[in-house]
C-alpha cells in the first residue's frame, strides 16, 4: 500500500467531531485512568467500568474488546460511560507491528480500522506496538520510522495522538521495542508532535531500570504513563519501584497528561483503585 492509497483509505476517517480536539488536551492537568483488562479477571466488563467510576477515575483504556461489539452494544456502552463521566482516553488493538517489514501492509490496513474504532469510542489517543525483532536492525528502524510517519500524517489531521509502547523482554522475549530509550529515539527520528512514547514504569523496571533519569531527559516526549509495581504487577507501593519519588519527579517536571493504572488489585478493587489514585494525587500535589 503506497502513501496515496493509505491516505485515500483514511478519507472516511477524517470528518471527526469536535470532541477529539479537546479530550486529550495536555492543559487540563493530570487525570487518572485504568487499563480495564487488568480488572476483567475479577468482574464483567460493565462492572469493571463501574468500579473505575466509583474509585473516582476519569478514564478507561481498552485493548481490543470493542472489536467484537455490535453497533447496538457500542451505543449502550458509550451511553453508560457518559452517564458515569468516564471517557476512553487511550486504546490498543492493532495486532500487526509497526516495525516489522513483512507486516507493513497489515499494519496500515489495521491502523485504518483502528482509527475508525477510535472515532466511534470518542478516543483521542491510540497505542501501537512494534512487533517482533528481525535480524536486520537497520531495516527494522527504517520500517518503524516510515510506518509511523505515514500513520501520524493521517491521525494528526484530527488531533488523534499516537503513542508507542515498549514491552519488557521478560513478558515478550521477541519484541523489537523493549525500552523507552529506543522509543524516544524513534519518536525523535519521526519528529512529529502527534507521536509520543507510552512510559510504562512496570515494563521499564523489569528489563532496564533507571526510571527517573530517562523520565527527566525525555518528559516532553511522554504521551501517557502506565503504573504497576514489580514484581507481580500489583498496586504501586507493593514492590520495588519507588513511586513516591516518581510522582514527586513528575510534579517537578510539570507532567500534565494521563496516568493509567494497569495492575492486578490485591485488595477489594474499588478500595484499591481509590487508594492508588489518592496516593498519587497527594504525591503529585
Amino acid at each position: 500500500m503506497n502513501r496515496r492509497v493509505f491516505s485515500q483509505m483514511m478519507a472516511a476517517v477524517v470528518a471527526s467531531p469536535r470532541w477529539l480536539k479537546a479530550v486529550v488536551s495536555a492543559g487540563k492537568g493530570v487525570r487518572f485512568s485504568f487499563m480495564l483488562w487488568a480488572l476483567e479477571r475479577q468482574a464483567p466488563f460493565d462492572r469493571c467500568v463501574e468500579i473505575v467510576a466509583e474509585a473516582g477515575y476519569q478514564g478507561i483504556e481498552l485493548t481490543g474488546e470493542f472489536q467484537k461489539w455490535s453497533p447496538e452494544e457500542r451505543r449502550r456502552i458509550m451511553a453508560r460511560l457518559r452517564s458515569l463521566g468516564i471517557v476512553v482516553d487511550s486504546m490498543s488493538g492493532v495486532r500487526a507491528g509497526f516495525a516489522v517489514p513483512e507486516e507493513t501492509e497489515a499494519f496500515r490496513e489495521q491502523f485504518v480500522e483502528h482509527l475508525r474504532h477510535a472515532k466511534e469510542l470518542e478516543c483521542p489517543q491510540v497505542i501501537l506496538l512494534s512487533g517482533k525483532r528481525i535480524a536486520n536492525a537497520a531495516v527494522q528502524r527504517v520500517t518503524a520510522v516510515e510506518n509511523l510517519k505515514r500513520a501520524v500524517e493521517v491521525a494528526a489531521k484530527e488531533n488523534i495522538e499516537i503513542v508507542i509502547e515498549p514491552i519488557d523482554l521478560i513478558e515478550n522475549p521477541p519484541i523489537y521495542l523493549a525500552s523507552v530509550s529506543d522509543g524516544f529515539e524513534i519518536v525523535r527520528a519521526v519528529n512529529m508532535p502527534q507521536l509520543k512514547v507510552l512510559y510504562d514504569f512496570y515494563h521499564e523496571q523489569r528489563s532496564f531500570g533507571n526510571l527517573i533519569e530517562k523520565l527527566e531527559k525525555n518528559v516532553d516526549l511522554v504521551g501517557l504513563i502506565h503504573v504497576a509495581d514489580v514484581p507481580g504487577r500489583h498496586e504501586p507501593g507493593t514492590g520495588e519501584i519507588d513511586y513516591a519519588t516518581i510522582y514527586a519527579k513528575l510534579a517537578e517536571l510539570k507532567y500534565n497528561r494521563w496516568i493509567a493504572m494497569e495492575y492486578y488489585p490485591t485488595e477489594e478493587p474499588t478500595a484499591s483503585l481509590k487508594k492508588a489514585k489518592m496516593d498519587a494525587q497527594r504525591l503529585l500535589a
